[in-house]
């Protein structure tokens, strides 16, 4: 890896004053939307927290698709219980079948998205099972706790109490520390940054990697694809309006650096990055612009908007064609950062 690379699979983000930008969507990204809808799937931002956990989602959608097969692909998963800040959290170990007996493989900590507020281990279950096989390492998801019932900043202090317990067991998970990486989606995005910057500014182990799906990195709703991609769907800007409502104490959280991470200062010492954006997405503008905000900094980017896509396509890589190609770029990144 010896550039900065910042490139779209699509022609434009501006669109014709009134257009419809989920007329846009690739066919089999509409397919996997119309079973979710079928399911029940609706904006979370029209009930509770409660009634969102309980909402469908695309992975379950896809899932029924297939006839709720699930792939295994050659990885087998262990549950554990690992310290957080304050309590225990759940979690799932990741090797793949064949390299089980092996040592010091590779090991990757990765954080599922939902606004920080949604999303569980079961769910979010395709994404660390596809790095596992294909970086063939050892991948940690963490469960970090969620709003409403646990405001901000509490996921960001499990997430670095997952980082701080994975490389203390590195040896028993049969891991090499020397060679690590994070990975989130949405907000597990946000988390993920948010340990590399401790990890740098600590002195203590720092990843190899950095993969951000769709990451949530600003808190700036002026943003184009805030406006272009309002009525987007799954998620919308009134979804992560409604989002920030339930993590957040006040509004003068918005401005917190651990959230508004595209106008921070101190990006530089940064791992090579991946950044992957959806184009029918309202985070896609602050996903462009962490990845200009890292090249100021000397930080080597590889960033992607995938165009016909939306919020949440990434684990959908075994009916969404773009979602293929994107693990592909996030895979291929981490394993040449791994050498």
């Amino acid at each position: 890896m010896s550039s900065v690379v910042l490139r779209s699979i699509a022609s434009t983000h501006l669109d014709d004053e009134g257009a419809d930008r989920m007329a846009r969507l690739d066919a089999d990204m509409r397919h996997v939307l119309d079973r979710w809808e079928a399911m029940g799937g609706k904006p979370i931002e029209t009930v509770s927290a409660t009634e969102a956990r309980a909402t469908p989602t695309l992975i379950q959608a896809m899932r029924q698709l297939l006839r709720d097969a699930r792939e295994e692909n050659g990885v087998g998963m262990e549950m554990r219980m690992i310290p957080g800040a304050d309590d225990e959290l759940r979690a799932r170990i990741y090797v793949p079948t064949a390299l089980a007996g092996l040592e010091a493989l590779p090991m990757i900590l990765y954080f599922h998205g939902g606004g920080f507020t949604l999303g569980d281990l079961d769910h979010d279950d395709e994404t660390p099972r596809a790095l596992s096989n294909r970086c063939n390492a050892v991948v940690v998801a963490a469960q970090y706790r969620q709003a409403p019932e646990f405001k901000f900043p509490t996921a960001h202090e499990d997430a670095w109490a997952a980082w701080t317990w994975m490389i203390e067991n590195s040896r028993s998970l049969r891991g090499d520390p020397t060679r690590v990486a994070l990975v989130g989606e949405e907000a597990g995005g946000n988390l993920a940054v948010n340990v590399a910057l401790r990890a740098r500014d600590d002195g203590g182990v720092v990843p190899k990697h950095l993969g951000l799906i769709t990451p949530m990195t600003g808190t700036d709703f002026s943003r184009p694809s805030y406006i272009e991609d309002a009525a987007s769907r799954p998620v919308g800007t009134a979804t992560i309006r409604w989002f920030y409502k339930r993590v957040l104490r006040g509004k003068n959280a918005l401005s917190d650096k651990r959230l508004n991470l595209v106008d921070r200062p101190d990006l530089a010492g940064l791992p090579p990055t991946t950044i992957v954006n959806a184009a029918i997405d309202p985070l896609r503008s602050e996903g462009e612009a962490l990845a200009d905000a890292l090249r100021r900094h000397g930080v080597w980017v590889d960033a992607t908007t995938y165009d016909g896509v939306t919020a949440q396509f990434f684990g959908l890589a075994r009916i969404v064609n773009k979602a293929m190609f994107a693990q592909g770029q996030v895979i291929r990144n981490i394993n040449e950062s791994f050498g």
